[in-house]
This record gives structure tokens, C-alpha cells and sequence, in this order.
């Protein structure tokens, strides 16, 4: 009990400095980066002593040193998983699937025909569940990282899609006149007005494919997969009761995802440093 004690007080601690962090925030960039690693260490301290104070079984909830430990015990592993998944399914997938649906958005935009007849598909088929289609799309390209690829360029295709088509809407009806006034052609007009304007829009669905990504690889390999991959060692580690090395696989495509995220993020703001939402930003 004296586990679960010790972490209250530390949280109760952490909270208030954290408090008076967050009132000096607008003053440093690595105070602002501070809150956040403080609050993360403070949620893991609370998690070990919750564990070891209230002897939760292993099975159910492992403690955050196991997990720790399962990560330094099984680096080798975990490299070849997290190579299977992420840079040979995901990263594969996504830009196969966020590149098919940039240049889909553009030929829609120069089809009305394709704006009434393929957006509504494009919204059908996003709903479908990525449970049903990943089998199908594991018998059809086999038990490598084709099907995972696939799986993800269905995922992240059509809300990239949505998004750049939307974005490519967002020039003001002004900007385009004048550009028709200076006698742009369409091409022109694309490259120097619309694509510009609706590079937020663009990244915007880029963010989220990050993540959805990474869900689909992983998920795929629940449906088969070689002897490696992270959905395959989740689903194999839960059948022998290998808890930790499920959170371990877990915590590894936490940590990708959130770097993905955050390269394209910081893509975003290099790209679109003119736009009001990132000159607002410290």
C-alpha cells in the first residue's frame, strides 16, 4: 500500500508544478514542452504504484517496469516488427493511398460527372468496417506486407480524398476571376492559386491518415501474416498470456505514431508557413 501512497503524493506534487508550469508557458518554448513529459512521467508513476499498491495480477494490468523490461528483453524483436509493420504496411500504404488521392481530388475537380458519382462511393466504402474488409484483402494479396499496404490505402484513401477536394473549393471566388483575368490557364491556376490555398485542407487529411495507417497495418496482421509484425506478436503474445509484451508492442506504435504525426506536422509548417493558423503559432 505504501506503493499506491507514494504515488498520490508524487502526483499531488507533479499537479502543482505542473499548475504553475502552465501559467509560465507563454514565456519558453521548453516550458511548454516540459508540461506535457511531466504529466506523461506523472501518469506512469501513478500506474506502477496503483500495480504494486493494490497487487494487480500481471495478466490483467502489468506495471510499467514490466513493460520496460519487456522492451529492453525483446529489442531485437520488436525492430523486426517494427519494420514489417510501419516502413514495409504502413508507410507503404500511405503513400500510395494519400498520393492516389491527391491526384483523384484533382480529375474529380475537373469532372462534375466524378464529384456527384464518386464522392458518395467514396463515403460508402469509408464506412465499411476495416474488420471485414482486411481478410478479403489478405486472400486476395497474399499473407506479406502487400495485404497490410492495401489495407491502408483503403483507409486512408478516401479522407484524403474528402479533405483536398474541399480544399481545392477554398480559393475565394475573387482570387480565381482574377486569375481568369490574367489569362491563367487551368494548369496555372492549380499550381499558383488552388493547390496553395488548399494545402491545409491537404495536411489536414495527411494528419489523420497518419494514425488511421498505422491502425490498418497493425489490424491487417490479425488476418494473417508472416512469422513477424506487430498485429501478429499482439495476437500471438495475448494467446500465451504475455501481457507485457503486448503493451511493449503497444507502447513502440505509440511512440511511431506520435513521430509520424509530428513529421507531417512539421512538414505542414514549413509548407504552409504563410497561413494564418501557423503564423499564430510560437
Amino acid at each position: 500500500m505504501s506503493w499506491l501512497l507514494g504515488a498520490i503524493v508524487f502526483w499531488l506534487a507533479a499537479w502543482a508544478l505542473n499548475a504553475r508550469l502552465a501559467r509560465e508557458a507563454g514565456r519558453s518554448r521548453l516550458v511548454r514542452a516540459l508540461i506535457p513529459a511531466l504529466f506523461g512521467v506523472t501518469l506512469l508513476v501513478l500506474w506502477e504504484g496503483a500495480v504494486r499498491g493494490l497487487n494487480v495480477n500481471p495478466v490483467i494490468l502489468p506495471a510499467p517496469s514490466a513493460i520496460w523490461g519487456a522492451i529492453a528483453g525483446n529489442l531485437g524483436m520488436l525492430r523486426e516488427d517494427f519494420v514489417q509493420t510501419i516502413f514495409k504496411g504502413a508507410l507503404s500504404g500511405y503513400v500510395i493511398g494519400c498520393g492516389a488521392a491527391v491526384l483523384t481530388a484533382i480529375a474529380i475537380d475537373r469532372s462534375p460527372f466524378l464529384k456527384r458519382g464518386l464522392l458518395p462511393i467514396g463515403n460508402f466504402v469509408a464506412a465499411l468496417p476495416i474488420v471485414g474488409i482486411a481478410p478479403i484483402l489478405v486472400m486476395w494479396f497474399g499473407f506479406d506486407w502487400q495485404s497490410k499496404a492495401a489495407v491502408v490505402v483503403v483507409m486512408v484513401f478516401f479522407p484524403v480524398l474528402v479533405n483536398t477536394v474541399a480544399g481545392l473549393g477554398a480559393a475565394e471566388r475573387m482570387q480565381r476571376d482574377l486569375m481568369k483575368t490574367w489569362s491563367a490557364s487551368y494548369a496555372q491556376a492549380m499550381l499558383k492559386l488552388r493547390l496553395p490555398a488548399a494545402m491545409p485542407f491537404i495536411f489536414n487529411g495527411l494528419k489523420i491518415a497518419t494514425t488511421l495507417a498505422l491502425i490498418g497495418a497493425i489490424v491487417a496482421e490479425f488476418f494473417g501474416s508472416p512469422t513477424r509484425g506487430m498485429g501478429f506478436r499482439i495476437s500471438t503474445a495475448v494467446g500465451q498470456l504475455a501481457l507485457p509484451l503486448v503493451w511493449a508492442e503497444i507502447a513502440v506504435a505509440a511512440l511511431a505514431g506520435s513521430v509520424f504525426y509530428g513529421l507531417v506536422a512539421l512538414i505542414e509548417k514549413g509548407v504552409t508557413f504563410w497561413h494564418p493558423s501557423q503564423r499564430g503559432r510560437a
